[in-house]
């Protein structure tokens, strides 16, 4: 018996050898295949073989090589639907005797089955398989299956030889399969990196997200690379963070969210609700059939994300707010508490501590990015989403189990004194938080939706007015805009569309015209800046004190300038022309688009057109448009289309005072961590300032079109907005994406 065995072994070895020598010469699996194919059949006095190839772009197998003609193509999926699925999901070897043996099946795992669909196409019958992994440097590249041992089953002795075969493969065949040795060494074939480096990041950095964010800001490799590169690895698809087309999958799942993102472990669905397993790492099976175990699921799709985008769709922010860590406590106190909750939810208030951290917590957040609008936004199926509004534009920050959705809001509700009973209309009110010491007041909105209560929080500005020289009014504009300022009399008007910084502008001017020997009264709604020396009324419609009556209060109160908040009627704008008139430099704002449009839009209330264009010293239109991130931000050489976009926006006449250079070099977004790899960061004014003169009085006077008046006030100098823009990007302040946003052109 030992002499046979020893016969046996040492035929193995030979074949080994064989197969080792056939694979030196051999460049391609395919043309190898044929000659191998008899060879490991001899091997293993087996039937038929195949070899499954990894397709990355779909999470299945596919058998490009075997024997038999019947099915052209077998496409197996890598779950435990079948047994070559199950041993590439488990990176696990198998020997089974009989496949038709569901209890031998179901011991390996309860969902294992033998997909039989092959053999009922063809006569063939399956009696007994091995199927092992072919890896290599810890990657998946396939499977390798063996089929029908002519004789008795396959032994243990097979399963290791196998096992060797299978790794002998995968290591010759590695990049033909797919997959590098290690992680981002597709870098170094594109040369972004050497090896060395590469060896050296690889050895240093510990964990996966100091890693990727070490090569994305040391060697400014940008995330899409990143990313795939690691599919190019771990032959899995690579996904981004796109909160609009993918969210938290809500099943029935087990998984604690501090060992999601410990792991780096996202599962999220597409707008189908078909579930993903999105992981740093891939490869790591145990990790995966541990999360397989606990969803309960029998089909999924896997792909590899970078960590901070695997750390956002768990709702953790990577603007780097908060305290490290205190998020994920919080949403892990409620995410254990949801299952208690179910009959409870209605009646939950601020009763419950981490309802009451989370959204003190999310309050903390917003003011540290700067956020302007908090939005709790409902969602008939799944999380609901918190999204702030950063620099004019909303990003998804974190998630709230829907469970909690009426907590939240109700915790936010009782903190403005609003209604808790009432769901069926919306809520107006306001609360105050104090912030490093400083108290910061907040708007809230609650408005009903098909899918549960909204809210939108507005965070009103507070501190100090703004310096006038960082209001970033191009060098014409700030000359003539002082001059306008220091006049007796008359009426200034700051307009634009909401939260385009009228108020911010406003609080500059009067910071200039804060001196001893001005009286200065303010009717604001509600006042967010606070300055020394001046006297501030806040109005409240609800009781009868409105922006007329207090201008009519200051007229007695012996005022040199008068701020009223915003002309919203015919009444308040008849005073503020009347209190121009009579002595007084009046400053107010409007919600129009344009300098121009403003004095139709005045004149269309009723105003006489004589008072209106002698009271009118000026009409100051502005926008806000993002800033590109100071850190990040790159020089490039302005094309043909940047350049016939500047040329065309900012009209032929008016080019010489460009005085644009050849090359013209001009910056471009590029992103980084500062940033939130954006490419923009914080936010600037562009300006249309129209300055009443003569000739344009004259128009007034016949109440001429819009496009009259603005024709005229070019030629006085007024530049557009638009124009204003292009100075702002020539001097590096922005790009043209957001020039064309205000100008409306692409």
């Amino acid at each position: 018996m030992i002499q046979i065995q020893n016969m046996i072994t040492t035929r193995s070895d030979r074949q080994l050898e064989q197969v080792n020598s056939l694979l030196e010469t051999q460049q391609e699996l395919m043309d190898a295949y044929h000659k191998l194919e008899p060879i490991i059949l001899e091997m293993f006095s087996a039937e038929r073989m195949s070899i499954f190839q990894r397709r990355r772009q779909h999470q299945d197998l596919v058998a490009r090589f075997k024997t038999g003609k019947e099915i052209r193509e077998i496409k197996v999926p890598i779950t435990p639907q079948s047994i070559a699925g199950y041993v590439a999901l488990s990176q696990l070897p198998l020997l089974i005797s009989d496949p038709y043996n569901s209890e031998e099946l179901q011991a390996i795992h309860p969902r294992l089955r033998f997909a039989d669909k092959f053999d009922k196409s063809s006569s063939f019958k399956t009696r007994n398989i091995i199927c092992v992994p072919i890896m290599n440097t810890g990657v998946l590249l396939g499977v390798m299956q063996i089929i029908n041992k002519h004789r008795g089953d396959f032994t243990s002795e097979d399963l290791d030889l196998a096992n060797e075969l299978a790794a002998m493969i995968g290591k010759k065949f590695r990049y033909e399969l797919g997959g590098t040795s290690k992680p981002f060494q597709y870098l170094v074939h594109k040369g972004l990196l050497t090896e060395a480096t590469l060896d050296q990041l690889l050895e240093s950095s510990k964990d996966p997200r100091q890693l990727v964010q070490r090569l994305a800001t040391e060697h400014r490799i940008a995330e899409d690379e990143l990313g795939h590169a690691l599919s190019v690895h771990y032959q899995v698809p690579f996904l981004g963070y796109q909160p609009d087309k993918y969210h938290l999958y809500q099943g029935n799942s087990k998984l604690n969210l501090s060992y999601l993102k410990r792991n780096y472990v996202a599962v999220i669905s597409d707008a189908s609700d078909n579930p993903i397993i999105l992981m740093a790492e891939p490869n790591n099976a145990a990790l995966l059939m541990e999360v397989e175990s606990a969803l309960g699921i029998a089909s999924y799709e896997i792909f590899v994300g970078l960590p901070n985008a695997v750390l956002q769709y768990l709702g953790e922010s990577t603007g780097g707010s908060g305290t490290p860590g205190e998020m994920d406590e919080i949403l892990d106190e409620i995410g254990t508490s949801a299952e208690e909750l179910d009959d409870q939810t209605e009646e939950m208030s601020d009763d419950a501590p981490a309802v009451v951290r989370l959204v003190s917590r999310i309050l903390h957040d917003a003011k540290k990015l700067n956020a302007s609008d908090i939005h709790v936004d409902a969602e008939k199926s799944g999380p609901t989403r918190v999204r702030m509004r950063i620099d004019g534009v909303c990003r998804d920050i974190t998630q709230v189990p829907a469970s909690h959705h009426n907590a939240v809001v109700a915790r936010i509700k009782i903190m403005a004194n609003l209604n808790i009973a009432e769901k069926r209309v919306p809520q107006d009110g306001k609360l105050a938080v104090r912030m490093g010491g400083q108290l910061v007041e907040v708007r809230v909105a609650t408005i009903p939706t098909v899918a549960g209560e909204g809210v939108v929080m507005r965070i009103l500005a507070s501190g100090g007015a703004m310096p006038w020289d960082k209001l970033n009014l191009a060098p014409n504009n700030s000359r003539i805009l002082k001059d306008m300022i220091k006049k007796p009399h008359g009426i200034i008007l700051v307009v634009g569309p909401t939260g385009s910084g009228k108020t911010t502008t406003l609080h500059a001017v009067l910071g200039e015209l804060n001196t001893p020997d001005r009286k200065i009264w303010t009717a604001e709604d509600p006042v967010e800046i606070t300055q020394a020396g001046l006297q501030q009324v806040q109005v409240s419609p609800k009781i009868g004190f409105t922006f007329a009556n207090a201008l009519r209060a200051f007229l007695r109160a012996d005022p040199d300038v008068i701020l009223i908040g915003e002309m919203r009627d015919k009444e308040t704008a008849h005073a503020g022309i009347e209190a121009s008139l009579t002595g007084h430099l009046v400053l107010s704002t409007l919600h129009t688009n344009s300098a121009p449009e403003t004095i139709t839009r005045l004149l269309d209330l009723g105003l006489d057109p004589v008072n209106f264009s002698d009271a009118c010293v000026g009409i100051l239109a502005q926008r806000l448009i993002r800033t590109l991130c100071g850190n990040c931000k790159e020089k490039y050489e302005a094309s043909e289309s940047d350049i016939g976009f500047i040329r065309r926006q900012y009209g032929e006449a008016h080019l010489d005072e460009l005085n644009l250079t050849q090359p013209l070099m001009l910056h471009r977004a590029k992103g980084c961590d500062v940033c939130g790899d954006t490419g923009y960061k914080g936010r600037t004014g562009v300006h249309e300032l129209l300055s009443m003169t003569p000739e344009l009085r004259a128009l007034v006077y016949k109440e001429a079109s819009v496009a009259a008046m603005k024709e005229q006030a070019t030629k006085d100098g007024m530049r557009t907005l638009t124009q204003d823009g292009i100075l702002k990007v020539l001097k590096g302040d922005t790009d043209i994406n957001q020039v064309q946003i205000i100008s409306g052109t692409e």
